[in-house]
């Protein structure tokens, strides 16, 4: 079953902590990205950590490969689970990444790459313009991007749903895909141009949602994330066939 990431997208460890209560157990995995690191830094995410919450710290670090895997080593030490950086930085930086974490932790548990391939923000002839070239499909760009986390030793990439099925068949199963722009079935899509259901993000083989303002933005939290988390449990069996 996919985990659903929180995002902590708010200013202050204190709102944070609030939607943390207001979420309670039914809120395990938290995203804390720039804006609310760059304000708290490391202590908000020692303080989740010791609530029992799992981590994805969503840096997209991007900067020559010994920076990046000094900042590796750092998330590594906070015993983050995911983190992401650029696929665009290249193969030295990645692989600079993997190896960092290689050296910090060496068990089953240890922290995860992901490779940001293109923000869900982005249209297609937005891609273009910053690329400074045509491309064939945001799909065959994401793909690529993928391609190149997966030759640099990356555990996943972050994703939309509408790209995530064509990523598992061309890295495989075990290749991670995080999918951010969860909303919920009529609701709003905010600044992200590809989003899509929890159910359909499942469909497509998505293995962890990142859910933001569908949660976060509601009047009622917790009742709001609880409906995704009923929406991706598997249907119960019948009692006769459960017996076969």
């Amino acid at each position: 079953m996919a985990e659903v990431i929180v995002a902590l997208d708010v200013p202050s460890a204190d709102e944070a902590f609030s939607l943390v209560g207001q979420l309670g157990d039914s809120g395990a995995f938290y995203k804390v990205g720039l804006e609310l690191y760059t304000r708290e830094g490391p202590a908000l995410v020692r303080r989740l950590k010791e609530h029992g919450k799992k981590v994805f710290l969503d840096l997209k670090l991007h900067d020559i490969p010994n920076t990046v895997a000094g900042a590796v080593r750092a998330a590594a030490e906070l015993e983050v689970d995911l983190l992401t950086l650029h696929t665009l930085g290249g193969r030295s930086m990645l692989e600079a990444a993997v190896g960092a974490v290689g050296e910090s932790q060496a068990t089953d548990a240890r922290m995860r790459l992901l490779g940001v391939t293109v923000l869900t923000s982005l249209s297609a002839t937005e891609v273009e313009t910053t690329w400074g070239h045509s491309i064939l499909s945001l799909r065959d760009e994401v793909v690529r991007l993928g391609e190149l986390g997966a030759e640099g030793g990356l555990d996943g990439v972050v994703a939309s749903v509408l790209e995530a099925r064509e990523l598992k068949r061309k890295l495989g199963a075990e290749f991670l895909v995080v999918t951010p722009g969860i909303r919920l079935p009529g609701g709003e899509s905010h600044d992200q141009a590809r989003v899509a259901t929890p159910a359909a993000a499942v469909r497509a083989g998505a293995d962890f949602l990142v859910v933001g303002r569908a949660v976060t933005a509601a009047e009622e939290p917790r009742r709001e994330l609880e409906r995704i988390l009923v929406e991706l449990r598997p249907p119960a069996r019948a009692v006769g066939e459960a017996r076969r």
